[in-house]
């Protein structure tokens, strides 16, 4: 029988979030396992408290102390559950790295998810925002998930359809929101290489690799990797968590009238209109490499966020706030964070 998992007070998140910034929860605990995580909802502590589930922390912006419990996810395990001549199923614990999860699959010989190669966070929050990049996303390979209901203790198994993915959303952050946590995740992967390479600058990256002909899954997975890395910020390096907004998706007149105003207007057909990268919007409005002291947008994307070291919290949400209000302003077209903003 494990032993009873610890309950600690005044806790230091700095360690926890990718801002790096120093806010502490009243309470924290971090469980392996659905016992464990039982054993810590039936105390008087967690039962009466406001309860926040942390994985990798590359998602979160704390903009003040936090009051409640944190719930530090660490189950863990990756195995091949079932087969077949053309997929497997691989069912991953939810506080397994994302990244690790995508090596597991890669030395697996298994293809499907090497475009969200080196997206940082857990298994476990992955379902939360269906997380995409390069042309993929989560519910492309998606099976089903285990969760715990809070309110109960019991473990519900989520189909696809169940989940409501959309872009960055489901219903983890709509109508269930803090009503589950995820134990684990089950994905269905190809057992031949199904390369995509159609989005952003994978085809030129493989081209600079000396790739020709169709690319492997390790292959298209290490171009990704060198993409996000010449563009996105290091979180050891710099306080940051990624892309800090949606890409926003407009209509295909609000679109045609836009591209006839600023002629140099990016867009990629989505269905019901057109999808508008953020990035160019907010460079457009000229905050690309601005600073405010301890905080800033990067010089390198503007989707980018960061602490410099010693920012606050509520200072960051400030200055996304003053980015959305620009861009509405020159462009009429409303961002919304991809960061969950505490």
């Amino acid at each position: 029988m494990s032993p009873a998992p610890t309950l600690e007070a005044n806790v230091s998140l700095r360690p926890y979030n990718t801002f790096g910034l120093e806010v502490t929860a009243r309470w924290f605990a971090r469980f392996a396992s659905v016992e464990e995580l039982r054993a810590l909802l039936a105390l008087p502590q967690v039962q009466a408290a406001e309860k926040l589930v942390l994985g990798g922390g590359s998602n979160l912006l704390f903009t003040r102390n936090f009051e409640g419990v944190v719930l530090k996810n660490e189950i863990r395990g990756l195995e091949i559950v079932d087969q077949d001549e053309e997929t497997a199923l691989v069912r991953a614990g939810a506080g397994e790295s994302w990244h690790g999860l995508v090596q597991y699959a890669l030395g697996q010989e298994l293809s499907g998810i090497e475009n969200l190669s080196l997206i940082p966070g857990t298994v476990g929050a992955a379902p939360l925002q269906n997380i995409g990049a390069y042309g993929a996303e989560l519910k492309d390979t998606f099976e089903q998930l285990e969760a715990l209901e809070l309110s109960t203790g019991r473990l519900r198994t989520f189909l696809g359809p169940e989940c409501g993915f959309g872009y960055r959303e489901s219903v983890f952050k709509g109508p269930l929101k803090n009503q589950f946590i995820v134990t684990n995740v089950l994905l269905r992967l190809h057992k031949q290489g199904r390369p995509n390479v159609r989005y952003g600058d994978i085809q030129t990256t493989l081209q600079d690799m000396g790739i020709e002909g169709d690319p492997t899954p390790l292959h298209i997975s290490e171009a990704v990797s060198s993409i996000r890395r010449s563009k996105l910020p290091d979180p050891a390096q710099i306080g940051n968590a990624g892309s800090f907004f949606k890409n926003p998706e407009i209509s295909q007149a609000k679109f045609d009238e836009l591209k006839a105003q600023f002629e140099g207007l990016p867009g990629y057909p989505v269905p019901g209109g057109v999808k508008v990268p953020a990035a160019w919007l907010i460079e457009q409005c000229g905050w690309k490499g601005q600073r405010r002291g301890p905080h800033g947008v990067h010089d390198r994307q503007a989707l980018v966020l960061v602490n410099h070291g010693g920012a606050q919290g509520q200072d960051i949400r400030d200055l996304a706030y003053e980015i959305i209000a620009s861009v509405r302003e020159k462009f009429g077209i409303e961002l919304h964070p991809e960061v969950n903003i505490m």
